[in-house]
């Protein structure tokens, strides 16, 4: 038997939309960047982006567990000195719903080009409706 190593002309890739109302922020961005890296289907291969485009509705309605809609802080830096702004995460939800799943799946890929190139097929919006029907995307579901 050989070992089979998938090319980039190979992989066929498929439409995924995720439901993220009540889903638990870490548990849904791990199970998300599994199928955005390729590692659920037969022909994953490490070196190459074999995965599929996942579209993440109702952002805004991400469940968390303890305390951390409080205690959790995203920081970022302007690049000036005294630059570094910081948000809560019930903040960062007021003012950019999709930014917490964005940032938490891109925590769980690779960060080199083949990681910038995967995050890329992540589609996340904050309401129940998305732009990408012609894409006939089917729904799937995580058991939690």
């Amino acid at each position: 038997m050989s070992t089979i190593s998938a090319k980039a002309s190979d992989v066929e890739r498929q439409w995924w939309v995720v439901d993220a109302e009540g889903q638990t922020l870490g548990r849904l961005a791990s199970r998300i960047a599994l199928v955005l890296r390729g590692k659920h289907k037969p022909i994953y291969t490490p070196h190459i982006d074999t995965g599929d485009y996942v579209i993440v509705i109702n952002a805004d309605k991400v469940a968390t567990t303890g305390k951390k809609i409080d205690e959790k802080i995203y920081y970022r830096h302007s690049g000036y000195p005294g630059g570094l702004r910081e948000r809560t995460l019930r903040e960062q939800l007021d003012k950019a719903p999709t930014e917490p799943i964005r940032l938490a799946v891109k925590g769980m890929l690779p960060k080199n080009k083949l990681g910038r190139q995967m995050i890329e097929k992540l589609k996340v919006y904050a309401g129940p409706d998305h732009p990408h029907a012609a894409q006939k995307p089917e729904l799937i579901e995580f058991e939690m």
